[in-house]
């Protein structure tokens, strides 16, 4: 791969089963930041979104409002872009309001897969789909209660990265 940092995240955090809501929360919204561009780029701005977005506590990104909105745009560390950081503020009080109705997001996002992580045999990346009919579902429920930046597409990077699915190669030693 090339990258330290790329290398490290893809051995101790992508693929592997997270349960931690707002590690759940952390990476929707990174997921969501990441549309358009490399996964590289939101990687090397983790530690910074971190930063600017309160360590992702979905109860205070909830409470942004424009001081905070604008705060975040002047901010060169993340993706200064004005429907992202809107979209995070959105999200966090819909991911709340699913955490109130479910006891946890954890509990409502691993439904999907029916709380066991789907096992997949790629052997190569070309096998690895954009998206999935789970994913498909995921999406429309999410846009159905009012989040943005969770296209299906988004949703099965998300799937993949929090563990639901593993599409490690099965060459990989993270398999």
């Amino acid at each position: 791969m090339g990258n330290a940092l790329y290398e490290q995240y893809h051995d101790e955090d992508w693929g592997v089963p997270l349960h931690d809501d707002q590690k759940l929360f952390e990476f929707l919204i990174l997921e969501g930041a990441q549309a358009g561009l490399s996964w590289s780029t939101i990687l090397n701005k983790r530690d910074e979104y971190r930063k600017a977005f309160d360590n992702f506590d979905p109860k205070k990104v909830a409470a942004y409002g424009e001081k905070k909105a604008a705060e975040l745009l002047g901010n060169a560390g993340i993706v200064r872009n004005k429907l992202k950081i809107a979209s995070a503020t959105r999200n966090a009080k819909v991911y709340l309001e699913i955490q109130k109705e479910f006891g946890s997001f954890d509990v409502y996002i691993w439904e999907f897969v029916g709380n066991t992580p789907i096992q997949n045999a790629r052997k190569s990346m070309s096998e690895i789909p954009a998206l999935t009919e789970i994913s498909d579902a995921i999406a429309k429920d999410l846009k159905k209660r009012g989040m943005n930046f969770v296209g299906s597409t988004i949703i099965y990077a998300f799937m993949q990265a929090v563990g639901m699915v593993n599409d490690h190669e099965i060459t990989c030693p993270s398999y």
